[in-house]
């Protein structure tokens, strides 16, 4: 049934920019950062101080306290963004077949706040465990749960291919609207890697950038040295059109096609011609049924790394020639979310779609040669946006790329 269109009539979303979708709008276009000191444990002692935390958070508001009590942040944020999207698409699932609606949601480090309370539980030799806590940390416990608590019986799906995932899983929850297996998806991702283990851990590595302020991460900068570690959900409902054509609501932009592909370079460093980058971009588009000349604006990985970013600009030109369009990395103002950034990102994108303004990459202030694109340095920029690529790559080599357009039956 590929004739089946999707398109998004809904979008729920909370970053370190805010609570809401509109806030984290709100925040991007003043060019706002959200990235400060850790505040959700004692990290004075790290060498890494800085995150983007979402602040003023309270999951009961969404969720009773039992179920809270027992289950990841990442589930917190998961549900939270699928309530606030189902009221932003005016949508009572009461009143569909609980069998037609799904969910399709990506994660990263998932349940590990979890599974870290439980080793610590039984560190010094104790015997007593919270009997969900191996539950709790599963990775597909964010969509399974999220569907639980709107009573969706309908396609249920866990994308785990580490940052690609939220791309991934909107991809995924798309394709399942034009198998005919769903009307309407409630597809995104969600993450909470801001931990001491996850501080810890991906500055081992090397990723994180060594400033302790606001301006840490600096996609695309020559003097970028790392990411920020963020948290945050995105979800967005995906819906068939003419399902959405009879309830008379508001479409943000259609999704047409993504690409996913595995790079085999190395878990943790990209394929540095952008070769392999170049490869899902170019697919996905030509899924879509556009030609490059006809993408307005990229929203771009932007890690910040020295690797991923030169990676990433040869991928576009690869694709696009020295005729890139746009391309701007808001992980400068909010961090690093891991399985919930691609998920923002189509979010983001679906929002300059519908209002004609593109968020800027920030913190920019030194070019790198080998970052020569137009990154719409510090200010947004207002331009009439049709259609955007939205680019995800992960470590073990995923990499996943979506297409969304305005529609003319918006």
């Amino acid at each position: 049934m590929t004739d089946r269109r999707v398109v998004i009539t809904g979008i729920g979303a909370l970053t370190a920019l805010g609570l809401t979708c509109a806030e984290t709008w709100d925040g991007l276009l003043q060019a706002r950062s959200g990235i400060g000191p850790i505040t959700l444990f004692d990290a004075s002692d790290l060498p890494v101080r800085v995150a983007g935390e979402i602040k003023n958070f309270d999951a009961t508001h969404y969720s009773d306290r039992k179920q809270v009590r027992r289950t990841s942040r990442t589930t917190h944020l998961a549900i939270a963004a699928a309530t606030m999207a189902l009221q932003d698409a005016q949508l009572d699932v009461t009143k569909i077949d609980p069998y037609r609606v799904g969910v399709s949601l990506g994660a990263g480090v998932a349940g590990l706040d979890k599974t870290v309370e439980g080793v610590m539980s039984i560190a010094a030799g104790g015997t007593r465990v919270n009997p969900l806590g191996v539950v709790s940390s599963l990775a597909n416990m964010p969509a399974a749960l999220t569907a639980a608590q709107f009573n969706l019986q309908g396609p249920n799906a866990t994308v785990v291919t580490a940052c690609a995932s939220g791309v991934q899983s909107i991809g995924e929850g798309a394709e399942m609207i034009r198998r005919g297996w769903a009307d309407v998806m409630l597809a995104g991702g969600s993450d909470a890697p801001i931990l001491r283990i996850g501080i810890l851990g991906f500055n081992a590595m090397g990723a994180l950038a060594q400033r302790n302020d606001a301006t840490a991460c600096r996609p695309f900068d020559a003097t970028r040295d790392g990411t920020t570690l963020g948290e945050g959900s995105a979800v967005l409902i995906l819906e068939e059109l003419s399902h959405a054509q009879r309830r008379g609501v508001r479409m943000y932009a259609e999704v047409l096609g993504h690409a996913i592909n595995l790079d085999t370079n190395n878990i943790v460093e990209p394929d540095m011609t952008g070769q392999s980058a170049a490869n899902t971009m170019r697919s996905a588009i030509n899924r879509s049924g556009l030609r490059p000349d006809e993408i307005s604006y990229i929203h771009a990985h932007g890690t910040a790394t020295q690797a991923n970013d030169i990676a990433e600009t040869r991928g576009i030109k690869i694709v696009f020639g020295e005729k890139a369009p746009p391309v701007s990395s808001i992980k400068s103002m909010m961090g690093h979310t891991l399985g919930a950034a691609g998920a923002i990102g189509v979010a983001v994108s679906a929002q300059a779609i519908a209002s004609g303004w593109i968020p800027p990459t920030t913190n920019y202030a030194t070019p790198d040669p080998e970052c020569d694109l137009d990154v719409v340095p510090n200010e947004a920029r207002q331009v009439e946006v049709s259609a955007v690529l939205i680019n995800a790559f992960g470590f073990g080599g995923q990499n996943a790329c979506i297409v969304i357009r305005k529609t003319s039956e918006a």
